[in-house]
């Protein structure tokens, strides 16, 4: 076992004991309801609702696709009682016009593909137990660790992705946040009609943080996923990030994040292989205005034949908004991306737009893939409703082909 194995191992021994100790700490007397009945008609029913427009202009189709969907999520949270709780949501994603678009599932192959299949189901459904520094949830649930690299919902779809899942979150100890999650099955974005709508796991998941520095956070994490349909997804993820900010005049902000992980295979993956991923950011932020320079590296072995994989990531947020790296090429991924943002004030508070650049080259054998150029311009109304513009636009070099894609979202929430 290498030196960087040995410490995150260590860090996961300590992580775990603290997570589960709980002898120093008595169950809270301060529960929100009196009777169970008050906890279940007492609760917080929720509904969001958002509609969009996706075009995709791609290589090699002499067709557009063009897809206008419509995603409802109609949810119940509960009130607390003797420490318990509960949330129930459906989703719905519904086609609202011509299916002129590859949903995955539908057999337009003559369209490029918007992984938005129609679809109804119980997108969570979980009971939990809090009491002092603790809580434990099992059920279907939405998990979003970090930056959500490695692990979250894909809530730019209109499906989420969801976890079937125990989880334990313990913040007992000040300024650490110490969280756990058995997985036994993830529902991904393609919807219960797709043979890859669902994959069994056994997955473990461990993320430690600690906000303690006030120029910023340190995460580490030990991501261990076994799962039964793609071998190829069975891999070891232990690594460590810290990202914050510091303040250096009225105003004005230095950013900056740094970020290691080394992957091997697991389990019933028929590679041997370890990769390492990489991410450095550096930036600032002024008067509303945001600056970044990035690269992210998401290794390849020696011979260029195993990548670092992040299959349980939100993966439409890295890597270029057209979704050309959804999986990481064999020979690797070097990302190369400058961002630009501004946060409107005043009579136009509410208004943000950004503008990214993106190179990608192979990690192994330093090939040019191509270059993106992606932009977002969103409105939020008020608490309730918001709406957006985003473009993405990916030059192929040597990877996939040119793709153009436009949305327009209007979303409500109450």
């Amino acid at each position: 076992m290498g030196q960087s194995k040995i410490i995150f191992s260590g860090l996961l021994l300590a992580s775990t004991a603290i997570l589960f100790s709980t002898s120093t700490y008595a169950f809270s007397a301060d529960n929100a309801a009196e009777t169970l009945a008050e906890a279940v008609t007492g609760g917080t029913p929720y509904l969001k609702v958002r509609a969009r427009y996706e075009d995709v202009d791609q290589a090699g189709f002499v067709n557009n696709a063009s897809a206008f969907t419509l995603n409802t999520k109609l949810g119940y949270k509960s009130g607390s009682y003797q420490g318990f709780s509960g949330v129930i949501e459906f989703e719905d994603s519904r086609n609202l016009a011509d299916e002129n678009y590859n949903n995955t599932i539908n057999g337009n192959g003559a369209y490029p593909v918007v992984a938005d299949p129609s679809h109804t189901e119980v997108n969570q459904a979980y009971m939990s137990y809090a009491f002092e520094g603790m809580k434990i949830s099992a059920g279907r649930q939405s998990v979003n660790l970090g930056n959500l690299r490695f692990v979250g919902t894909v809530g730019w779809r209109q499906n989420d992705q969801n976890l079937d899942s125990v989880t334990v979150v313990n913040t007992s100890v000040p300024d650490i946040k110490l969280f756990y999650a058995y997985v036994w099955n993830v529902n991904r974005i393609f919807g219960n009609d797709s043979p890859a709508g669902d994959h069994s796991s056994n997955h473990h998941l461990f993320n430690a943080e600690y906000s303690g520095l006030k120029f910023g956070k340190i995460t580490a994490y030990a991501y261990l996923l076994d799962n039964n349909d793609v071998a190829g997804f069975s891999t070891n993820s232990f690594g460590i990030r810290f990202a914050g900010k510091t303040k250096v005049a009225d105003k004005t902000n230095l950013l900056y994040e740094l970020e290691y992980a080394n992957q091997t295979d697991a389990s019933n993956n028929p590679g041997d292989y370890s990769v390492n991923y990489f991410l450095a950011t550096a930036g600032i932020n002024f008067s509303g205005a945001t600056v970044k320079v990035s690269y992210e590296s998401l290794g390849s072995n020696d011979t260029g034949t195993a990548s670092f994989k992040t299959p349980l990531a939100t993966l439409h947020k890295f890597n270029g908004w057209a979704d050309k790296f959804l999986g990481t090429p064999a020979a690797g991924l070097q990302d190369c991306y400058i961002t630009g943002a501004y946060k409107f004030d005043g009579a136009m508070k509410g208004l943000k737009a950004a503008v990214i650049y993106h190179k990608f080259t192979s990690q192994f054998g330093d090939t040019d893939y191509g270059e993106e150029l992606d932009a977002v311009v969103s409105y939020k109304i008020n608490k309730n409703y918001s709406v957006a513009v985003k473009y993405a636009d990916y030059n192929a070099d040597t990877h996939s082909v040119d793709t153009r894609k436009l949305w327009f979202t209007v979303a409500a929430k109450f």
